[in-house]
């Protein structure tokens, strides 16, 4: 006997204008006005992260219903990368064109948790343009990549408010791709596929053949 079809749910997709009516579409800036891309965009369960070309990064949180600005401080660049991880802290991380790279340790409501924003930032090892970020599942671990093919992996420390930094691989052609689980990480860049076992610190590449 056949079993039973699933039902099927039907969505309806559409604008999201309380998230985009949050945030200006121009800017002004001494006597010019300046135009206002959304250039990144991750979410969750709780926020969604919107990286723009003015540096600054908007968080709505669905929770709350409100939204919240972070930009770095000094140069105004565009961002091009944002991450969201929920554990224990929420944590967002950016990457931006020049290749500055932050953490955000956001501040919660819920008993025990972070009351009190913080920033860490990755030492300026990367000197051009983010194309990837990747979270460890307990917010300790950072991998970044570059449109020049340098991964850095960053060691955070959010109770002793440290971050180290340090270059682990570098390809010769841009990273397109980062993913992190259990002490291997997954790259992908212009030309190949491959695992980075973090602990030995060896290569396994993923097929034979270079991308064309």
């Amino acid at each position: 006997m056949a079993s039973e079809a699933s039902p099927v749910i039907f969505k309806e997709f559409c604008p999201l204008y309380y998230l985009l009516n949050a945030i200006p579409t121009k800017i002004q800036k001494g006597f010019r006005s300046i135009v206002v891309y959304l250039t990144a965009l991750d979410t969750n369960g709780d926020y969604i992260a919107v990286g723009s070309s003015i540096g600054m990064l908007y968080l709505y949180c669905r929770q709350l219903n409100q939204m919240k600005k972070y930009n770095f401080e000094g140069k105004c660049e565009s961002i091009t990368f944002v991450k969201l991880l929920s554990c224990f802290d929420d944590l967002v991380a950016v990457g931006t064109a020049s290749g500055r790279v932050a953490v955000f340790q956001l501040v919660s409501s819920l008993p025990g948790r972070n009351k009190q924003l913080r920033r860490f930032d990755v030492a300026g090892i990367h000197k051009s343009s983010i194309t990837a970020l990747a979270w460890s599942p307990n917010g300790m671990k950072l991998f970044s990549g570059d449109d020049k093919g340098k991964i850095v992996y960053s060691a955070l420390d959010v109770d002793q408010g440290i971050c180290s930094s340090s270059l682990v691989l570098e390809e010769p052609s841009s990273i397109v791709q980062l993913d992190y689980n259990q002490k291997v990480l997954l790259v992908s860049t212009l030309q190949r596929t491959l695992l980075f076992y973090t602990e030995e610190k060896s290569v396994n590449q993923v097929g034979t053949q270079p991308r064309k």
